[in-house]
């Protein structure tokens, strides 16, 4: 859940760039914190405009060349921290925050990275960490029992064929280390043979989704820019999966209403919005973008303007996502 999503055009395009200048309108100036750096797509186009700052954010160490490039050109405009965007309320900064800016995606550059793994068309040891993480593709592969490996599959990769693949990597793992290619044989082997997608993507997006705790980073990423922005800032996030957009979806709904969207929610004591959502539908790449970016055609931008402050909302919101954070939990056995 990084920076921009790949190009199958072998080219680095950040997606969405259009829509979101037109939102945040950088030509007024101001501070903007830039949550999934990458390779600078959104902050360097920020940059342009005079009178703008950005404090970019990247867990992944290997953006910091390009973080340092930027810094060199910007000194006192640009400044770059090595955190997960969880860790944002870290974050000091004597400037009003205009815009705090998710993009959810992978870069390019990290999907060819081999040495990361998190394309399935990367060989050798499995890894898929980002940066900042505590185990790797690798031990979810070779320690999770069966039922564990089907839930991280089924829920995160929304996988029909979940337990058949689960079932030949256990039986696999017995007689030899599974590699990158080893788990894309499997799933090969497990699916139909006809088959839209790349029949690895699911799979393969459910384990960088565990193994960088994905849900509860977002979770927490969207609390703490609620705390860090001031009334009058605004959110802005580009996801690419449904549960990252569903995740995102109930946020902006939630505290931009009055009433609790779930019966089943503990009662806001404050029911006065958050947040203003101006567009309820999420703003979706043109067919031109598509068509220069295919890989940009599943992206879903939403964005809100902060009202005022609000005491504590992280406890609710893990509260309606708690059937996911405890698959994530099952790290713990790790």
């Amino acid at each position: 859940m990084n920076a921009t999503i790949l190009s199958e055009n072998k080219k680095h395009f950040p997606v969405l760039l259009k829509e979101i200048i037109s939102i945040i309108s950088p030509q007024y100036g101001g501070t903007f914190l830039d949550c999934t750096f990458g390779q600078g797509g959104y902050s360097k186009r920020i940059l342009e405009f005079k009178n703008t700052k950005v404090i970019a954010v990247d867990r992944d160490k290997d953006t910091l060349k390009v973080a340092k490039g930027i810094e060199k050109k910007y000194p006192s405009r640009f400044k770059f921290y090595n955190k997960k965007f969880s860790e944002i309320s870290q974050i000091k900064s004597a400037d009003k925050l205009r815009c705090i800016i998710f993009d959810l995606g992978y870069s390019l550059y990290q999907i060819n990275d081999n040495t990361k793994g998190l394309s399935f068309n990367s060989t050798g040891k499995l890894n898929m960490s980002m940066g900042l993480n505590t185990f790797s593709a690798h031990d979810v592969i070779h320690n999770l029992d069966l039922i564990d490996l089907v839930r991280i599959f089924k829920y995160f990769g929304e996988d029909k064929e979940a337990k058949i693949v689960a079932k030949k990597i256990i039986t696999l793992r017995k007689k030899k280390n599974i590699k990158n290619e080893d788990l894309k044989d499997i799933i090969e082997s497990s699916k139909k043979k006809y088959f839209k997608k790349n029949k690895s993507t699911k799979i393969f997006q459910s384990i960088r989704m565990f193994v960088n705790k994905e849900i509860s980073e977002l979770i927490k990423g969207l609390v703490a820019a609620s705390k860090l922005l001031e009334p009058g800032g605004m959110i802005i996030v580009v996801s690419f999966h449904s549960l990252e957009d569903r995740i995102v979806k109930f946020f902006f709904n939630d505290l931009s209403s009055d009433k609790n969207l779930s019966r089943y929610l503990p009662k806001r004591e404050n029911t006065k919005k958050i947040f203003q959502v101006d567009k309820k539908r999420p703003i979706l790449p043109s067919q031109s973008e598509v068509e220069i970016n295919p890989a940009s055609r599943s992206a879903k931008l939403r964005f809100a303007l902060k009202l005022r402050d609000i005491d504590d909302y992280e406890k609710k919101f893990k509260e309606k996502f708690k059937f996911l954070l405890d698959i994530e939990n099952i790290s713990k056995k790790l």
